[in-house]
């Protein structure tokens, strides 16, 4: 049991949110939702005890132990990968250390040896005996081979530290697991892993994720951080989702009645207030008026961009052809002769681990990268809009606003014109006159995709096309693609992105390219089959 009892944050002049009072029980994983900026992450650090509320306090049930993911990848650099998992236990990772130092000792006497015992003792009921053999565990079903198990954290990648991170947080069985952005870095085989490590957890968890597939796999509330406020519901994201956006609609839907019942009566009370036959009438009309009183609809924090995506043409019949693409980087071929054709309609997801070929082979396409051998055609009605993983190159040494950065790729070069796709992905007023410059990662990618709204490609080409993006702009961005008309390639993480839009699902291998029309779904079925 992990209560809040009426926590306050107040940052300078600013509340953050105010007499937060909720009970987070054994059994349930609670998704921590809210716009950026809201205080999703805030409220977990004062969860784990990281951050002091301005009021209230957080109380833990006693004997039961929480577990936080790290956030600093080198502050392990100098352990070992199995012994880093082991600390995520204190009580277990301290008994080997003592015991070490006491067998160590080069005067081990009789009151070290009852010490000894005791640790022994003490050990055995923490099943300390089996922490190696939980910890490779925990590693193989992240992904992190035994081969890595002994060296050194300094010696592994970045996303191979995010996973013993992970593990590390996992590790021990901890009543509680407090996660900030977990499947970060994780493939669609570890994310499959997780959620069911989360279906047979017992204990409490509480998670951030811009993951929308994951939040729907595993959590059993919604925790809705929003006007200063944090509120429970019952279910997963998308339940949340829909039954906010239902309660907004019945709402505004309740409040239009009642406008109308008023604008009635006060028609009524205008045409016979100055009637003698209905003076009476009128008057208990008036004060019927002045009972009724309107809601108030309290306008979520959360702003959505609107994505929408507008060939400027119909593409003809001939898409797209590629024969025998073959490319190597770094002394590693890459792509092996990759042979597709792409037909009218086709939206396809580059799937799999090989998420360097998937991105090299968008770039080939898009014309940013030349390909060793083999070759690629594009029908002579197409239109192209690619959307790069990596878009530093774009707006290195960029001096201008956003205003005069969109002109130069807009058809007609009216503010108007180019401001009304500005505000489409929420840069209005003052904002569309910010320094591209200055722009966080997330706002460039709006601005990319105002760039690509703008032209009016009809193919879309897409790498990982949610990164930087908050769960609002991924679900406008959903939204966006699966109405678009015409053909998509795109690679993400994103589960539900490429099930609801992907018709069409490929994944590189060392024995070929595996091509699979089908949901996203549908070909996990197949290759898991």
């Amino acid at each position: 049991m992990l209560n809040i009892n009426n926590v306050s944050l107040h940052f300078g002049g600013q509340k953050l949110f105010a007499n937060v009072n909720i009970k987070f029980t054994p059994g349930n994983c609670y998704g921590v939702i809210g716009a950026n900026g809201a205080g999703k992450s805030t409220f977990l650090r004062i969860l784990s005890g990281d951050l002091e509320p301005s009021t209230g306090d957080v109380s833990v049930a006693p004997g039961v132990r929480m577990s936080v993911l790290k956030q600093d990848q080198y502050q392990f650099d100098a352990n070992e990968v199995l012994e880093t998992v082991i600390m995520g236990n204190p009580g277990i990772f301290q008994n080997i250390a003592d015991r070490n130092e006491l067998y160590g000792k080069p005067d081990f006497n009789d009151v070290d040896g009852m010490k000894a015992a005791e640790l022994e003792c003490e050990f055995a009921e923490m099943n300390g005996w089996e922490a190696e053999s939980d910890a490779s565990s925990l590693l193989q079903g992240l992904g992190i081979g035994t081969d890595l198990h002994k060296k050194k954290m300094a010696e592994l990648q970045g996303g191979e530290k995010v996973k013993v991170l992970l593990a590390q947080a996992l590790f021990g069985n901890p009543g509680i697991l407090v996660l900030d952005e977990p499947t970060n870095n994780l493939d669609t085989k570890s994310i499959r892993w997780l959620e069911n490590f989360f279906a047979d957890f017992q204990g409490t968890v509480i998670v951030v994720s811009h993951d929308r597939h994951f939040l729907n796999e595993v959590c059993t509330h919604m925790a809705d951080v929003d006007h200063g406020k944090i509120k429970l519901y019952v279910g997963n994201y998308d339940f949340w989702y829909e039954s906010s956006q239902l309660a907004l609609r019945l709402m505004k839907d309740e409040n239009k009645k009642k406008e109308d019942q008023i604008k009635h009566l006060q028609d009524f009370v205008a045409r016979f207030s100055a009637n003698a036959s209905k003076s009476k009438q009128a008057t208990s009309r008036k004060r019927l008026i002045e009972k009724i009183t309107l809601d108030d609809i309290t306008p979520s924090t959360r702003r959505y961009p609107f994505l929408g995506f507008k060939p400027d043409r119909e593409p003809g019949k001939d898409i797209l052809t590629v024969q025998g693409l073959t490319k190597t980087i770094d002394g590693r071929k890459v792509l092996d002769d990759i042979s597709f054709t792409v037909t009218r309609g086709d939206k396809i997801a580059l799937v799999g681990n090989n998420e360097i070929a998937n991105s090299i082979l968008l770039k080939i396409l898009s014309g940013e990268m030349e390909a060793d051998a083999g070759e690629y055609k594009w029908g002579i009605t197409i239109s192209m809009a690619y959307f790069p993983k990596d878009n530093t190159s774009i707006f290195e040494g960029v001096n201008v606003d956003l205003v005069d950065w969109l002109r130069e790729y807009s058809p007609i070069k009216t503010d108007n014109h180019v401001r009304s796709f500005l505000g489409r992905v929420l840069f209005s007023g003052e904002d569309a006159l910010k320094p591209v410059k200055v722009l966080s990662g997330g706002e460039k990618v709006r601005l990319m995709f105002a760039k690509m709204m703008i032209t009016n490609p009809n193919i879309l080409l897409l790498d990982h096309p949610t990164n930087h993006l908050d769960l609002e702009a991924i679900t406008a961005l959903n939204n966006g693609l699966t109405d678009y008309s015409s053909n998509i390639l795109l690679t993400s993480h994103d589960h539900q992105l490429i099930q609801t839009i992907a018709n069409r699902i490929m994944e590189i291998t060392p024995k070929g390219l595996l091509d699979m029309r089908g949901t996203y779904d549908e070909y996990l079925q197949k290759v898991n089959s």
